[in-house]
């Protein structure tokens, strides 16, 4: 896979670690930049855009979320974010995703997936995507701006969440099913169940929760509508 020109984050304290993911990528035709803790990365973020994060969870000084946190809610940033760690419980899983990230590898890792993830993830947020706007009840997206409202009032998405909302919109009154958006987000890199489970949560918990009627409807054991109840 080939990408245009995309600059990289590295966040990891293990620094042959990150000198071997900076070499592969680099490889690869992307560039990068390190940082060794968490708030470096931080102070990296505020000074540059980045395409992408590849960000350790434990780190000296803040932690792995911290610098998800800060990034996403402090600086207003919403580039991808690609967590790894050692840590393999849903729960580990269900905090990154809260605190922002998009994905999640499990050390030790392959390099050609992460860097698959990352092309991925970078495309999508650049938008390679239909321009018509989408419209499902009172939730407007505008592929063009990424920007997503519902009954007008603005909502905050992080790309990977950006993604699943667009597919179900566009099929929307139609069921979509696991194996469909799994294969439509990640190709042929799907990752465990939980992680499809994790961000429709969270998008749930964001287009759904804070409004009357809820138009996010699982259909156990097979898949996913964006509708309204007398579409079910």
């Amino acid at each position: 896979m080939k990408i245009n020109p995309a600059t990289v984050l590295i966040v990891e304290d293990h620094q042959d670690l990150a000198a071997n993911i900076g070499d592969f990528l680099e490889a690869g035709g992307m560039t990068v930049d390190f940082a060794p803790d968490g708030l470096t990365a931080v102070q990296l973020c505020s000074q540059h855009r980045y395409d992408a994060l590849v960000l350790d969870i434990m780190m000296p000084g803040i932690d792995g979320y911290e610098v998800c946190r800060r990034v996403r809610e402090d600086l207003q940033q919403d580039m991808p974010v690609v967590m790894l760690t050692a840590r393999d419980t849903l729960d580990d899983k269900l905090t990154g995703f809260e605190h922002g990230a998009d994905d999640y590898l499990i050390k030790p890792f392959e390099m050609k997936e992460l860097e698959a993830r990352l092309i991925s993830h970078i495309r999508r947020h650049r938008g390679e995507m239909d321009s018509k706007s989408l419209q499902v009840a009172d939730i407007v997206f505008e592929p063009k701006t990424m920007r997503v409202t519902r009954g007008g009032d603005p909502i905050r998405l992080s790309p990977i969440m950006l993604q699943i909302l667009r597919i179900l919109m566009r099929e929307s009154p139609n069921l979509v099913t696991r194996e469909k958006l799994e294969a439509e987000i990640w190709g042929e890199d799907t990752p465990d169940s939980d992680t499809l489970r994790s961000h429709l949560y969270n998008l749930r918990k964001l287009i759904d929760k804070p409004f009357q009627q809820n138009l996010l409807h699982t259909i156990p054991g097979i898949g996913y509508k964006l509708c309204e109840e007398k579409d079910l």
